[in-house]
């Protein structure tokens, strides 16, 4: 390893920040020392705003790329290097509001019904049925199932905050069920070595490219042609299906783990329930309206 990367990793770790943050913050210095060919120490304030204006303008990086980017590089110079240059006082990304991509019910069905290797398929019914991130399910343990109160405790949450989620009633035979075919006495989702059968003596969760590619090729088979769509959109069709029906947006806050209802929020331009009643509302209140 460079003596970079070895400071930037141990100033990420003493500050709390999570595994995936690091794993990005760390990417984004990686980066610009590969585009200008110097150690980080070695680069001039002027040649890293010349950088990010590259990345925004020739390279169009997306602004949460950007984001990132600043976010990552920000962070080794202030903290690592020690450097509180004026470019990081103003140093800013357009916001970027997009949508999720959201799945219908059915196709949400059609998609799980389409892989075909049992791990994968129960790991991904459970993303959707708990609303889980992916890293959230990845690290579930035996002892986080609460069989007594039908709740799923939800450790390592993002911005390390701890939830729990109920655990719906088909579930728990499903999660069983598949616990026999490893019994690793931790893990719920454990590596299962290219036999498939070392899962009980595993020291790591599976990997996150296998279920990735696992639901990835589900996807294609289904012929689905929506944009965007990855696990974490199984988490967004969770929120959807559950406001769908009328839980109240206070409640999905709680079960999907945001620290602010803005978040949870979004939401509500993803399904069209209550959009009909408005219209009708509105057609009355205007009918007056139209000339004689």
């Amino acid at each position: 390893m460079t003596d970079w990367y070895e400071k930037s990793m141990r100033a990420l770790q003493l500050s709390g920040k999570g595994e995936r943050t690091q794993q990005c913050y760390t990417r984004a210095v990686r980066k610009l020392v590969e585009f200008s060919e110097k150690t980080p120490d070695a680069i001039s304030e002027t040649e890293l705003q010349d950088y990010f204006i590259y990345r925004r303008n020739v390279d169009e990086w997306s602004p949460n790329t950007m984001r990132i980017c600043h976010a990552g590089i920000k962070f080794f110079f202030v903290h690592v290097l020690e450097r509180e240059w004026g470019t990081f006082k103003y140093l800013a990304a357009q916001k970027e509001h997009r949508l999720p991509t959201v799945l219908s019910r059915q196709e949400v069905l059609q998609i799980l019904a389409s892989v075909y290797t049992l791990h994968n398929r129960v790991f991904l019914t459970t993303v959707y049925a708990c609303g889980l991130r992916l890293q959230e399910a990845l690290h579930l343990e035996v002892s986080d199932i609460d069989s007594a109160r039908m709740l799923i405790h939800v450790h390592r949450g993002k911005g390390a905050k701890d939830r729990f989620a109920p655990l719906p009633d088909m579930l728990l035979p499903m999660l069983r069920a598949y616990w026999k075919t490893h019994r690793h006495e931790r893990l719920l989702f454990p590596a299962l070595g290219r036999s498939c059968r070392s899962g009980a003596n595993a020291k790591s969760p599976m990997a996150k490219s296998s279920v990735q590619g696992a639901f990835k090729n589900a996807v294609r088979e289904t012929g689905i042609h929506k944009k965007r769509i990855t696990i974490h959109t199984l988490r967004h069709c969770y929120a959807t299906h559950l406001l769908e029906k009328g839980v109240n947006l206070r409640v999905i806050q709680r079960y999907l783990g945001h620290s602010s209802i803005e978040t949870t929020m979004i939401y509500l331009h993803l399904t069209p329930e209550g959009h009909e009643d408005a219209s009708h509302l509105v057609n009355a209140l205007m009918e007056d309206l139209t000339d004689e």
